[in-house]
């Protein structure tokens, strides 16, 4: 199937689509298009914004609901989980160097080439990793989560993911951000180019982010080359006041200069 009779297959409806003798073909095609890269759950709009395809990201749950629970256990591991969505398989030629040590990559999720995957790490369906980006130890990529070129995901960073409701925009992050160990990325969060993320650093969909430079409040987005650190602000309310309590609050306290650059760039040796 080519991506217009993919995206008209499931756009049939769950009861057509559950019936239809061509499922297990459309299910393979639509994860062959998802490792290749020629289909994504979100995609730049070309003015500068992104789009979601809400569609592919219903045609992924689709597969959760036309599948049986498998035993995928191997020699002294046993795992358990639905068929449509075992853990990918490389070859050398991929070109994606997944250190040893327990990581797992599912299978609909894009690897480029040159991505440096450490254990154990996990990405999920729907993911998109392009070139030249680093995940490290216990990072996570989920669902739909769209990450650029060079991007440096840390130690135990969280890059949450979503698939329901269908409509809803991944986690993205572009080109050649930083993202600190421990940070957390969760409901939509859009991070512009070269933004660097601080240790420890917490945005939601609802997270304020404080920009002490220009003196505004951004939501939803972290903007491009902004330095934001995990700070905090005081909490409202008389028993607040009263008992000095603050509540986390991220602040973007620098634009990136050429001194960030230096202490964030990725090292060519390490690939």
């Amino acid at each position: 199937m080519n991506l217009d009779d993919l995206q008209s297959f499931y756009g049939q409806g769950a009861e057509a689509i559950a019936s239809d003798p061509r499922q297990p073909e459309a299910h393979e095609a639509l994860l062959k298009a998802l490792e290749l890269g020629s289909l994504r759950a979100a995609e730049p709009d070309g003015k500068g914004g992104w789009r979601v395809n809400t569609w592919v990201k219903q045609a992924i749950l689709s597969g959760f609901r036309n599948s049986a629970m498998e035993d995928l256990s191997v020699p002294g591991f046993a795992f358990f989980d639905k068929s449509a969505y075992p853990a990918r398989s490389f070859t050398l030629e991929d070109g994606v160097r997944i250190v040893p040590g327990g990581s797992t990559l599912r299978r609909g999720a894009y690897i480029a080439k040159g991505v440096v995957i450490m254990p154990p790490a996990y990405v999920n369906v729907g993911a998109y990793v392009d070139e030249g980006t680093l995940v490290d130890s216990h990072a996570l990529v989920g669902s739909c989560a769209q990450v650029g070129k060079r991007v440096h995901v840390s130690a135990a960073a969280q890059i949450g993911g979503v698939l329901e409701p269908a409509g809803a925009r991944p986690v993205i992050i572009e080109d050649d951000v930083f993202v600190g160990g421990l940070v957390g990325l969760f409901e939509g969060i859009h991070v512009r180019a070269r933004a660097v993320l601080a240790s420890g650093v917490i945005i939601t969909g609802s997270t304020v982010i404080y920009d002490l430079i220009n003196g505004k409040e951004w939501r939803k987005e972290v903007p491009e080359g902004a330095v934001v650190v995990q700070g905090s602000r005081p909490a409202s309310g008389d028993f607040a006041k009263v008992n000095g309590l603050q509540v986390s609050a991220p602040m973007i306290v620098k634009y990136r200069d050429a001194r960030t650059d230096a202490a964030t760039t990725l090292e060519d040796a390490l690939r």
